[in-house]
């Protein structure tokens, strides 16, 4: 009896570890199925409304990118000069996308977010001033990894430039993100 026992579960066992049906995916990401399970966990495509905005957020990043290394100038909206409002300005400008030329301005369009749904394309706003009251920094997401969000901006010492909202000054400038596409 006990030899029987182990020979039929050696049978399960080989048995159970074989291909099993197989799921035509979206992604890269492989979908596992126990036969005979009703549940569907393979990711869900995107929808195309979605897929176009994500679209739309990479033009407007590598826009915003090409002005990597640019310096800072007060009020500047080219190669040769930009300030962190300026470079939003002119990535969503290129992209056909009208929108307010200030920072405090742009603070005022869009959609509210929480800082855990944030994505790329999204706009982060800033305190920076010890005495200013109101909003007067913004950066444009470019990447988001987890917890680590990648924003692209002008500093004053620094140009254009990434940063992350995890480094020390920025977490704690920090007022809100807003959703504009």
């Amino acid at each position: 009896m006990l030899r029987k026992t182990i020979i039929l579960l050696l049978f399960f066992a080989i048995t159970a570890c074989g291909p099993g049906k197989k799921r035509r995916t979206y992604s890269k990401t492989r979908t596992v199925t126990v036969e005979g399970s009703n549940t569907d966990t393979s990711p869900k495509p995107k929808s195309k409304k979605e897929g176009r905005k994500n679209a739309k957020a990479n033009r407007i990043i590598s826009t915003a990118l090409t002005y990597s290394g640019t310096r800072y100038k007060y009020g500047g909206t080219t190669k040769k000069g930009m300030d962190c409002s300026g470079l939003v300005y002119v990535s969503l400008k290129e992209n056909d996308i009208m929108f307010p030329r200030t920072s405090y301005q742009m603070a005022l369009e869009g959609e509210k977010i929480q800082i855990a749904r944030v994505e790329k394309g999204d706009l982060l706003f800033f305190k920076t001033s010890k005495t200013g009251k109101r909003i007067n920094h913004v950066g444009l997401v470019v990447d988001v990894k987890g917890n680590d969000i990648k924003f692209i901006h002008a500093t004053t010492s620094r140009g254009v430039l990434v940063s992350s909202l995890r480094e020390g000054y920025w977490n704690s400038a920090f007022v809100k993100a807003m959703r504009i596409l």
